[in-house]
């Protein structure tokens, strides 16, 4: 019993985060702090950074699949708990920029054009869409729900491996158009 109050507990705080998270994220995006008088130099050493932890949060997340695979419980945990953090510290860097920033446009042409943009806009709408399955498979797990954790996992998985993929992806594509 005490594992679905868990569960329950939790319900309304996935829901809140996963809809704010999206909603402030978007606002934030299009809030310049110059335009409210703060004098501060733009971020631009941020994408790289958060180009890099999005990589590093692949290969935690691929780790933790293969830990568990191996039976290896503490090990899955801790680099869950890793990988969770190393998209909030993306997220945080990722807004910085953006409210400091102008954003920079895409200049390729030809084939690539279209090809970027399928990239850009499938990693932006999955990168929403795996916040609520990564609180969900986390929630599942700390309520020892393993057979639905790992129902849940199989499809957080692949998104949110795409999601850390695709955001390295996308920095090299546009990171040609950056000015510093």
């Amino acid at each position: 019993m005490e594992d679905k109050s868990i569960e329950k507990r939790f319900n309304t705080f996935i829901i809140v985060v996963s809809i704010l998270i999206p909603v402030v994220v978007a606002i934030l995006f299009g809030v310049k702090l110059k335009e409210f008088g703060y004098n501060v130099e733009p971020l631009s050493f941020l994408p790289p950074i958060y180009a890099t932890i999005n990589g590093v949060t692949a290969v935690v997340l691929v780790a933790a699949v293969l830990s568990i695979k191996d039976g290896r419980v503490a090990l899955h945990k801790k680099l869950m708990t890793i990988a969770i953090s190393l998209s909030i510290v993306f997220l945080v860097m990722y807004v910085a920029y953006h409210m400091t920033s102008e954003s920079t446009k895409f200049g390729g042409e030809g084939i690539i054009r279209p090809i970027y943009y399928f990239i850009l806009v499938s990693h932006i709408l999955l990168s929403v869409a795996v916040i609520p399955l990564v609180l969900i498979s986390y929630v599942r797990a700390l309520a020892e729900k393993f057979d639905t954790h790992k129902k849940i996992a199989k499809i957080t998985f692949p998104i949110w491996l795409y999601v850390a993929v695709t955001g390295v992806v996308v920095y090299l594509m546009i990171s040609p158009y950056y000015v510093n």
